[in-house]
């Protein structure tokens, strides 16, 4: 089942988890190996590949080898949360290093820049993410070690050229880290764009079930992977072996999961765009939106499950629309099959710029029909 994997589509590598049927039992589903340490044999070399499952284990290994499939990067690596994977690639970077970061992104990864930057750890500039022409002023050739990039942008879902960024960070001797979490590898592989290093919470749209904590950095060459991988050896940030069995059990339906989700946030953003109780829509799926063009080019499986609408009213009546769901369950995170809807300013840090009406939408797997009439009702009852 391994010959010629090389040539198969992403979709169909992650569907069979690399095409691996156990050896021993001729099972279909990956094992799961829970253990710690591993043993040595007569002559006291290992026995495998694993000595300690801080270093490395077979299952999170496996689920490492998939996720590096389906970026088509040169490898990956796990951590328990997403938080520690971003954590550990700025630990990789030289003391006062200069980073580009942009103004609206995941609000606790920005919150660990800056607490880095307060204690001189980096130096740390941030950028409009909606003009891109503001970045390159800010690039400090030979100082500059890595520009960050979210797209789409949560909760705002603006859209940043990867290809145009890479040119710019590649110009000044910067790598280009990437948060994809929003884009999977299904629509976009930011690595054949000219990316360095992308990363994804892997809580949210590859495991896609709303039951592990992770996150994974994927890197182009073996160098920085390298370093990546003694940070996490040293600081101890692994992900345990049931939950990259987990992961692994979740990416195999990825694509039909993103798929099926990209259409039903499509059908509605459209139908509320010019709904009389929500002032605006924002989605990189429509047309109206001003990184559209950008989307289509490089999200070329869909424009994602993510999208919010600015309530028209104060942040008490966008609070009430996403109390007064039935459907959507009000909570935190994305990508899961169950659709959810958040107030985003009232979970965001004191620095967020988020508007006080915007409720942030993850789209599930639930009828279209459904969803769209939940937030009616919502939006009359508010």
């Amino acid at each position: 089942m391994s010959a010629g994997k090389n040539t198969l589509d992403p979709e169909t590598l992650v569907a069979q988890a690399l095409g691996r049927v156990d050896g021993e039992t001729g099972a279909v589903v990956p094992p799961m190996h829970s253990a710690t340490t591993f043993a040595r044999g007569d002559d006291y070399a290992l026995i495998g590949s694993h000595i300690y499952s801080r270093d490395s284990a077979p299952t999170v290994a496996h689920a490492e080898e998939i996720v590096a499939a389906l970026d088509g990067g040169g490898g990956a690596r796990l951590f328990g949360s997403g938080l520690a994977a971003i954590a550990a690639l700025l630990e990789t970077l030289e003391p006062d290093a200069h980073v580009l970061a942009p103004q609206v992104m995941y609000y606790a990864a920005q919150d660990w820049m800056r607490r880095l930057a307060a204690r001189g750890r980096i130096s740390l500039d941030l950028y409009d993410q909606t003009r891109p022409e503001t970045l390159e002023p800010l690039l400090q050739p030979g100082r500059t070690k890595l520009v960050w990039i979210e797209t789409p942008a949560n909760p705002t879902w603006d859209v940043v050229d990867i290809a145009a960024t890479a040119a710019l960070a590649r110009s000044a001797g910067a790598l280009l880290g990437v948060d994809s979490t929003c884009a999977p590898p299904p629509t976009t592989r930011p690595l054949e764009l000219g990316a360095d290093i992308v990363f994804h919470s892997a809580t949210k749209y590859l495991n896609g079930h709303s039951d592990l904590t992770a996150g994974v950095l994927v890197a182009s060459g073996d160098a920085r992977l390298s370093d990546i991988h003694a940070v996490r050896n040293l600081t101890g940030g692994v992900l345990g072996g049931f939950e990259a069995w987990l992961l692994i059990r979740g990416m195999r339906t990825l694509f039909v999961r993103f798929a099926r989700q990209s259409e039903t946030a499509l059908s509605i953003a459209r139908h509320f765009e010019a709904h009389p109780r929500v002032s605006r829509v924002l989605y990189p799926g429509l047309e109206s939106h001003p990184g559209h063009a950008v989307a289509r080019s490089q999200m070329t499986g869909g424009f994602g499950g993510m999208l919010s609408i600015l309530v028209d009213g104060s942040l008490e009546d966008a609070r009430r629309v996403a109390t007064a769901t039935r459907v959507f369950v009000p909570a935190t995170s994305l990508g899961g099959v169950e659709s959810l809807i958040e107030h985003r300013r009232s979970v965001e840090s004191p620095t967020s710029t988020v508007p006080d009406t915007l409720l942030r939408l993850s789209v599930g797997l639930e009828s279209a029909d459904d969803l769209i009439a939940d937030l009616e009702q919502a939006l009359s009852a508010a």
